[in-house]
C-alpha cells in the first residue's frame, strides 16, 4: 500500500513498528510486574507466603538479579548479531522468559531461584534484539527513526504503568486473597499468582510476535553464515560470564574485594584511553566518565525497587478511602511520569535549540533531581517515629527522579551514539548497559543499609544517598573542562 508523504518524509511508520510496540509493551509488564514484587515477597513471613529473608539477603538477591539483567545484554546482543539473528533471539528469549515467571510462579524456593535465573538469561536475548529490530525497520538517515524509537519507548512505560497494579492487587490485595479462600485456595500463595500473570503478559508477547513475523519483511533475520568469532565469542560470551561470576562472589566473606570491580574497571579505561591521546580514543575515554556518573545514578534510582518498595510498604499510610493499597502500586508512578513529562522535555530541548544544556549538563542537572528526591525522604524518614506517614512523600519522590532520569537516560543514550566511532556504535550500546548492570549491583549493596525500625538510622540512609549521588554531581561538575575536550566537538 502506497505511504503519504511531506516533502519526501513518510507520514506512516512501517508496519511492524505497531508489532514490536505491543511486543514489547507486554514484555516490560512481564518485567516490571514481578520486579515490583521481588523484594517484598523475600522479605515477608513466611507464613505470609513469602521467603522469610531479612534485609540485607534480600537486597543482595535483587541486586544480583537486576546486575545480570542488564550484564547478560552483552552476549544475547552478540549472540543475536552473528548466530541467531534479531528476530530469533526475540523469540527465544520471550519464550526463556516465559518460563521463568512461570517457574517463579510455582511456590518453592527452588522455583524462585530458577525462574530468576531463565528470566536473566531470556531478557539478555530479547532486550537489546528488539531495539535492533526497530532500528531494522528505517535506513539510517531516515527522517522517521527518532521519532519510531520514541513511540517504542511509549511501549516501554506503558507496560510499566499497567503491571503493577495487576501483579500487586493478585499478590497483595486482601480482596484477592479472600477470593482464594473462598475457591479453596491457600491464600498466602498470592504472590504466585502476581508471577503468574507476569508470566502470561509475556506470553502474549511471544504469541503476537510469532503471529506478525510476516510484517518485518527481512529485518532480523539470521545472517546467512554464522559469523561468530572463537575470539569474539571469548570476549562478549566468557568476559561476560566471568565479570558476572566475580561481582556474585563478591557477596562471600573474603570475596568482598571485588567489588572494586565496578569502579575500577572504568576507571582503568579511562586512563589507557587517555594515554592514547587521538580523538577517537578521548571519546571513548569520555563515555566511560559518562558510564561512572550514570552507574551511580543507577544505583541511587534502583532503590525504587528495593529500599522505597519496602518503605512504601512498611511505613506509608496505604489506607484510601476504605480501601488498602497495595504498596506495588507505587511503582506505577514513575512510568506514570515518564509518559507525562517525556513530551514537555522534548518540547523543552526543541525550543532551546542551540541554548540548551550540554550532555554532561543534563547529567548533573539529572544527579541533582535524584539527590533532591531523597532529601525530600529524610523528613518523611523521621516522621515515621509518630506513625505512618502520607503516600504524597513517595509521590514528590517519583516525580524528581523521573524528572532526574528524562534527563540523563534518553540524553545518555544520544551521546553513546554520538561519541562512538562508527565502527563501535553497537559496543558503545553494550557499555550503556554495563553501566546499568553495575549501577543495580551498587544498588543491592547500597540498599542492605535500610532499616525500617530506626527513624534516625532511616534518615541516615536517605541523607548518604543523596550525598553520593551529590558528591558525584559536583565532581562530574568540576570536570567539565577537561570533559569537554575529550568529548571533542560533541557537546
Amino acid at each position: 500500500m502506497a505511504t503519504a508523504t511531506v516533502g519526501t518524509v513518510p507520514l506512516r511508520h512501517p508496519e511492524g513498528l505497531a508489532t514490536l510496540f505491543m511486543v514489547e509493551l507486554w514484555e516490560r509488564f512481564s518485567y516490571y510486574g514481578m520486579r515490583a514484587l521481588l523484594v517484598l515477597f523475600m522479605v515477608a513471613p513466611v507464613g505470609a507466603g513469602g521467603l522469610g529473608f531479612g534485609t540485607v539477603e534480600a537486597a543482595l538477591i535483587y541486586g544480583n538479579y537486576t546486575m545480570a539483567v542488564y550484564l547478560l545484554c552483552i552476549p544475547g546482543g552478540y549472540t543475536a548479531d552473528h548466530l541467531f539473528g534479531a528476530r530469533r533471539a526475540v523469540l527465544f528469549g520471550g519464550m526463556v522468559i516465559a518460563c521463568g515467571h512461570f517457574t517463579m510462579a510455582m511456590p518453592t524456593p527452588v522455583g524462585f531461584y530458577v525462574g530468576l535465573v531463565l528470566i536473566a538469561l531470556g531478557t539478555g536475548l530479547f532486550k537489546p534484539s528488539i531495539s535492533a529490530m526497530v532500528g531494522g525497520l528505517y535506513a539510517p538517515d531516515d527522517a522517521r527513526r527518532d521519532s519510531g524509537f520514541s513511540i517504542f519507548y511509549v511501549g516501554v512505560n506503558m507496560g510499566a504503568l499497567a503491571a503493577p497494579f495487576v501483579t500487586g492487587f493478585l499478590a497483595q490485595s486482601a480482596i484477592f486473597k479472600s477470593w482464594l479462600t473462598d475457591w479453596g485456595l491457600n491464600p498466602a500463595h498470592s504472590w504466585h499468582w502476581g508471577f503468574a500473570a507476569a508470566g502470561i503478559g509475556m506470553a502474549l508477547s511471544v504469541a503476537m510476535f510469532w503471529a506478525r513475523l510476516r510484517v518485518f519483511g527481512k529485518v532480523g533475520v539470521a545472517p546467512d553464515r554464522p559469523t561468530m568469532t572463537l575470539r569474539g565469542a571469548a570476549a562478549a560470551l566468557l568476559g561476560s560470564a566471568l565479570l558476572l561470576l566475580a561481582l556474585v562472589s563478591s557477596d562471600r566473606p573474603g570475596f568482598e574485594w571485588l567489588r572494586y570491580l565496578i569502579v575500577g574497571l572504568p576507571v582503568a579505561a579511562i586512563a589507557v584511553f587517555v594515554r592514547r591521546g587521538d580523538l577517537e580514543a578521548r571519546r571513548v575515554a569520555a563515555v566511560f566518565v559518562l558510564f561512572i556518573a550514570s552507574m551511580i545514578f543507577w544505583a541511587a534510582f534502583e532503590q525504587a525497587g528495593l529500599s522505597i518498595a519496602l518503605f512504601a510498604d512498611r511505613l506509608t499510610d496505604n489506607h484510601l478511602y476504605g480501601f488498602d493499597i497495595p504498596s506495588a502500586w507505587y511503582q506505577s508512578l514513575n512510568p506514570l511520569f515518564v509518559i507525562l513529562l517525556a513530551p514537555l522535555f522534548a518540547v523543552l530541548w526543541t525550543r532551546l535549540g542551540a541554548r540548551q544544556p550540554s550532555t554532561p549538563m543534563k547529567f548533573v542537572l539529572g544527579m541533582v533531581l535524584l539527590s533532591a528526591s531523597f532529601v525530600l525522604m529524610v523528613p518523611a524518614a523521621q516522621l515515621t517515629l509518630e506513625g505512618k506517614v502520607s503516600p504524597l512523600w513517595l509521590v514528590g519522590l517519583f516525580f524528581l527522579q523521573t524528572a532526574g532520569e528524562l534527563c540523563l537516560s534518553p540524553v545518555g543514550l544520544s551521546a553513546m551514539t554520538k561519541l562512538a566511532p562508527p565502527r563501535l556504535v553497537g559496543l558503545m550500546l553494550g557499555i550503556w548497559f554495563l553501566g546499568a548492570a553495575f549501577g543495580n549491583k551498587l544498588a543491592g549493596l547500597l540498599g542492605t543499609g535500610f532499616n525500617s525500625e530506626d527513624p534516625a538510622a532511616l534518615a541516615t540512609f536517605f541523607l548518604s544517598l543523596a550525598g553520593l549521588v551529590g558528591i558525584a554531581m559536583l565532581a562530574l561538575a568540576v570536570l567539565m573542562p577537561w570533559l569537554k575536550r575529550l568529548m571533542g566537538g560533541v557537546w
